[in-house]
């Protein structure tokens, strides 16, 4: 029994450490090279870190699960574009934030966008809207309706 425990054990963990490695990305300019390069889309993350409820509540249903990070890992270049009320924030990111949650209309969060960087005139990367979703308690659900917004290869 205590071997079946044991195993048990190393395989949730193996599952936590998975999820826990995705990589976050806060600076928008260096997630959109890295998404031009890799040719997969952003998904920008609006959420209020410290404070909004369902944003917590989508981290711990859907954002953390190895589910998702397997699904991220292969579609997708993650960034998180935090509003937080009580931790301390850069003014550069700040801006940067605020700036693109007026860009794409963000009422309310958590608002996940996905949207595709194209390079303009001068480099100048423009973000082409390709679709938002909100909370899912499904992990399952959320990753089906996020793969429906992404362009097909």
């Amino acid at each position: 029994m205590k071997k079946i425990i044991v195993l048990f054990v190393f395989l949730i963990s193996g599952f936590v450490a998975q999820a826990q490695e995705l990589n976050w990305h806060t600076d928008m300019y260096k997630a959109a090279e890295l998404s031009l390069k890799e040719k997969k889309p952003l998904l920008l993350f609006f959420t209020g870190s410290d404070w909004c409820g369902w944003c917590i509540k989508l981290q711990k249903d859907v954002l953390k699960t190895s589910e998702f990070a397997t699904w991220a890992t292969k579609n997708v270049i993650l960034v998180e574009l935090d509003f937080p009320r009580t931790k301390a924030q850069d003014e550069t990111l700040k801006a940067q934030n605020a700036q693109l949650a007026q860009m794409f209309s963000v009422r309310g969060y958590p608002t996940v966008w996905f949207v595709n960087p194209v390079k303009g005139e001068g480099n100048k990367i423009d973000l082409q809207g390709l679709g938002s979703l909100g909370y899912d308690k499904s992990a399952t659900n959320w990753i089906n309706n996020a793969t429906a917004l992404l362009p097909k290869n």
